[in-house]
């Protein structure tokens, strides 16, 4: 496993990251027993992952505290969070709402504290209310011993130019992780992010590395091909019955979802990037995409040069998250 310093939060943590949610919420979404998806969790925590992100809207929380229930605490990095806002009708929340889910959380999660509480899906314009009367809220929290840091998260869909993490890193430092989108194909956190929070020493985690487009290949090449249509990419690759597979050469890299995550891995700004399954054989393979060498330069720079102007490709979130008042 490759481990990383969580930005000024000085936590060690994997860069591979077991998320909670996504379309599959570790399996719970697909039928799978809660007895399946602790050994799931548990094999994540075998093969050196550390860290686990979560939310009271995945309904995921639960599990995953009957999972570290029986793991040293100290050596897990457990991340979930609060929304400032009903998402996606983006009626404001109370700051005695997100205290009272603070609290929920630390009860299905069966810990004393949380190593770090984000606040959820935040819009640009819900910014203002976050920074101003939710913050203080979880800082007091904070202060009692119930959370260790404070991040905040983008309504990556409604968000595709990171405008609300512009604007927040650039006028605060209060902010101690963020929560960012970012693939092959949603590139422009390079430029429009990752300097920040490299500035300000601001621990990331990167969602949206591999969601179904990747793992589709039929859907992803009707994306490409609706794409070049556009004249967003070259004709070439709507005509090629497998148009990433200049990525597969010599069993390096091993496919296109193996070369996505070691793409966003080694993004200078990168610490921790979410990977979520139903399958531990699944969980394995992205695992061990997230653990090997970096992709050969040659690749890396295809990737930039081919992809590297689209915004927004494979930024898809999962119908009835969010709902709860988080």
């Amino acid at each position: 496993m490759i481990y990383r310093t969580f930005g000024r939060t000085g936590l060690k943590v994997s860069a591979a990251g077991l998320g909670g949610g996504g379309f599959s919420r570790l399996g719970l979404a697909k039928g799978k027993t809660e007895a399946e998806v602790v050994s799931l969790i548990h094999l994540a925590l075998d093969l050196g992952v550390n860290i686990i992100d979560t939310a009271a809207s995945y309904g995921t929380e639960e599990v995953i505290g009957r999972a570290i229930n029986s793991r040293p605490r100290d050596g897990l990095v457990i991340t979930t969070k609060a929304s400032p806002a009903k998402y996606p009708s983006w009626e404001l929340f109370t700051p005695e709402n997100v205290v009272a889910s603070i609290d929920n959380s630390l009860r299905q999660l069966q810990t004393d504290y949380l190593d770090v509480l984000q606040l959820h899906a935040v819009a640009p314009h819900i910014y203002e209310h976050t920074r101003d009367v939710i913050y203080p809220a979880v800082l007091r929290e904070k202060q009692k011993g119930k959370i260790r840091f404070i991040g905040i998260t983008e309504a990556a869909a409604y968000d595709l130019e990171h405008k609300m993490f512009q604007r927040a890193l650039a006028e605060d430092d209060i902010w101690d992780t963020a929560m960012v989108a970012f693939n092959m194909m949603h590139q422009n956190v390079r430029t429009g992010v990752f300097p920040q929070t490299a500035e300000k020493k601001v621990g990331t985690l990167i969602m949206f590395a591999v969601r179904r487009i990747f793992a589709q290949p039929e859907r992803l090449k009707q994306e490409l091909g609706t794409l070049a249509t556009e004249g967003l990419l070259p004709k070439w690759l709507a005509d090629s019955p497998d148009p990433l597979d200049f990525l597969v050469h010599d069993g390096d890299p091993s496919s296109v979802i193996d070369a996505a995550y070691r793409f966003v891995r080694d993004e200078p700004g990168v610490d921790v990037v979410l990977f979520g399954t139903s399958d531990p054989h699944h969980l394995r393979e992205d695992i061990l995409s997230l653990t090997k060498p970096p992709l050969p330069t040659a690749d890396r720079e295809r990737i930039v040069t081919l992809f590297g102007h689209l915004v927004g490709v494979g930024i898809e979130a999962p119908k009835n998250v969010h709902s709860a008042v988080r």
